[in-house]
């Protein structure tokens, strides 16, 4: 599998699973226009991409300061992204309040806050993205992050798309489902690290 491809996975993996960023973008697709449900799509998506930038080249300059962490960060974010891929195959998809339209500036500040003021999301981001950068190359970091952003793009547009053309069948059930399978897909990725860490050791 390329970096791009494993980027591109990775990246859909973590976006995909029914989290606040989701539920405000599911939640302005159910109660507007089509149109402001992308306008809403495509401010989350800048702000998602911010962060993704943060987390992975953030944890990059760490290593180069401190190399010594970089097995740290290795061994515990494997078993860290393993708790996360398991914690959502286990968890339940819960439906938000109803929703009320919003002025284009408190959209913007809502979807910040969704994002970046989100310390599970910047958790998560972090230990996900920045354990892979410290497996790859100069030359295979460049693919990789240009699939995990492309994975956003795509998600997010398509997922706006999606309930907002679908809006009337969309079930707790499908959330479910989306769940487990960004879960598997995640453990995978967990268990990957998990044998670079382990590699590393012997």
């Amino acid at each position: 599998m390329s970096f791009f491809l494993q980027g591109l996975t990775l990246g859909l993996a973590y976006v995909a699973p029914i989290g606040m960023q989701n539920m405000f973008i599911i939640n302005s697709a159910l109660n507007n226009t089509r149109r402001r449900a992308f306008l809403t799509a495509l401010i989350v998506l800048f702000f998602d991409i911010t962060l993704s930038l943060a987390c992975f080249f953030g944890i990059g300059r760490v290593m180069e300061l401190f190399p010594k962490v970089e097995m740290v960060i290795l061994g515990v974010g494997s078993l860290l992204v393993l708790y996360i891929g398991a914690g959502l195959i286990r968890a339940k998809a819960e439906t938000q309040g109803e929703y009320r339209p919003m002025t284009i500036r408190k959209t913007i500040s809502e979807a910040g806050i969704v994002t970046w003021i989100n310390p599970q999301a910047i958790l998560d981001g972090t230990m996900l993205l920045g354990s892979f950068q410290v497996t790859l190359s100069a030359s295979q970091q460049t693919p990789f992050l240009s699939g995990v952003l492309l994975a956003s793009c795509v998600w997010f547009i398509f997922l706006s798309g999606l309930v907002s053309l679908f809006r009337s069948r969309f079930s707790p059930r499908i959330l479910r489902a989306i769940n487990i399978i960004c879960g598997s897909v995640i453990c995978f990725y967990g268990l990957k690290l998990l044998f670079d860490f382990a590699s590393r050791l012997s």
